[in-house]
């Protein structure tokens, strides 16, 4: 892989990453793959509480995702470490087109039921919990370690373009067509991403010499965390994060609905302003990733993100609730893509497969925990309240690492 330089005029350095033919075609393929996973998203959120009217139905489909996050991320980051990475994408890739073609064709023969999308979310889950390692550590494949944070960040850029944009052509879609065409339109799209793996021209793969059982090799990548107290702290964080912060995502659908009165087309609009937010955020860290002080910013984003949910939680009409809501993704991203790129550089080669896993578990693996509480919760005592205890439960984990790990705020 020929090395490229990241010096140069900012809008080079922005997209540096863009340099790799490898990075290119994934950026095309995925980011055409993440506008469809959105409508899904939005469509499927909006659907069950169509179906259901419960706030805690919301968190059923989020928790059986996470189950299967659970039981097998850690399985899934030893296989990725033990063969080709573009080859388990490719098939993590493939099942998930056939679960969005599957919940298409439940819901255009119109027999879809709540429980269905339980199912569907959780065989995603297994799939997801495959995928997420592989797809983390193949950035290393596609580009060279010196831009390896600027593709994390425009990874973060085409995700939250994708969430700019995908939630809102989402909404539209299920109010003019209904939801099947949402899932299928998803389902066509993991194409283009499959297309693109496949002509990557990548570098032969080196199979790993096999050092143990597949528990043994998972155990060592909790050692590499352990050992290293700056990944532990940021880890720690991201769980902190997913389980008290991201519950917020959980309840938009119900916040469109008893909070602004509205339908299909406000979720949508909720989502994606959320997405607006994030994309602004991932481009300004794409353009500062050549330099020093991650550190600094990615505890200062700790604070920002939960001050931003306590405001979201204080809105109650909708150019306001737009507003906070652009806030709450824009300091969600520079925690995740932050967090990311100092996990994968502070990770040797060897156990980044590993490492990444539990970066993912904790991650994915806390988020459904956090919908099952908050649609639980939320039923009891509002969905606002709810917003509340989780802004609070994120800033004091923020504060915990700030205090107990000093030396996150010294990364570069």
């Amino acid at each position: 892989m020929e090395r490229k330089d990241i010096a140069g005029p900012r809008p080079l350095r922005t997209f540096a990453a863009l340099a790799y033919p490898n990075y290119r075609l994934w950026f095309v393929g995925q980011m055409t793959s993440l506008f469809g996973t959105w409508m899904q998203t939005t469509a499927q959120g909006y659907l069950v509480y169509e179906l259901t009217h419960s706030e805690a139905y919301l968190g059923y489909v989020g928790f059986a995702s996470g189950v299967a996050t659970w039981a097998f991320t850690l399985y899934g980051g030893a296989v990725a470490d033990r063969m080709p990475r573009r080859n388990l994408l490719v098939v993590t890739q493939t099942f998930a087109m056939l679960l969005a073609f599957v919940l298409s064709l439940l819901t255009f023969l119109r027999i879809v039921a709540p429980w269905h999308i339980v199912v569907l979310a959780f065989f995603l889950g297994v799939v997801n919990a495959f995928d997420a390692p592989a797809r983390q550590s193949f950035v290393l494949e596609m580009v060279d370690r010196p831009v390896l944070t600027n593709a994390i960040a425009l990874n973060s850029m085409m995700f939250n373009t994708a969430t700019a944009i995908g939630p809102m052509v989402g909404g539209l879609t299920y109010w003019l067509f209904g939801p099947a065409w949402c899932f299928a339109i998803n389902g066509l799209s993991f194409l283009a991403v499959i297309a693109a793996l496949l002509a990557m021209r990548l570098a032969p793969w080196t199979p790993p010499a096999r050092r143990g059982s597949t528990f043994g090799e998972i155990r060592e990548g909790f050692r590499a965390v352990v050992a290293e107290r700056r990944i532990l702290a940021i880890i720690c964080l991201m769980a902190s994060i997913s389980l008290f912060g991201m519950s917020f995502a959980t309840l938009v659908p119900a916040w469109a609905v008893q909070i602004l009165h509205g339908d299909s087309r406000i979720n949508g609009f909720l989502q994606s302003a959320r997405g607006i937010g994030a994309l602004g955020s991932a481009l300004w860290i794409a353009s500062i990733a050549h330099r020093r002080r991650k550190g600094r910013t990615i505890t200062l984003a700790s604070f920002l993100f939960p001050v931003m949910l306590f405001l979201f939680s204080l809105t109650r009409v909708l150019p306001l609730s737009l507003l906070a809501i652009l806030g709450v993704g824009a300091a969600n991203i520079m925690v995740n893509n932050l967090a990311n790129a100092l996990v994968q550089t502070l990770t040797p080669d060897a156990v980044r497969g590993r490492v990444m896993s539990i970066y993912m578990l904790a991650f994915f693996g806390f988020m459904p925990v956090g919908a099952l509480l908050a649609g639980s919760i939320a039923t009891v005592i509002g969905v606002p309240t709810t917003i509340v205890i989780g802004a609070s439960g994120t800033l004091l984990c923020a504060l915990a690492v700030a205090l107990l790990v000093p030396s996150v705020r010294r990364l570069d």
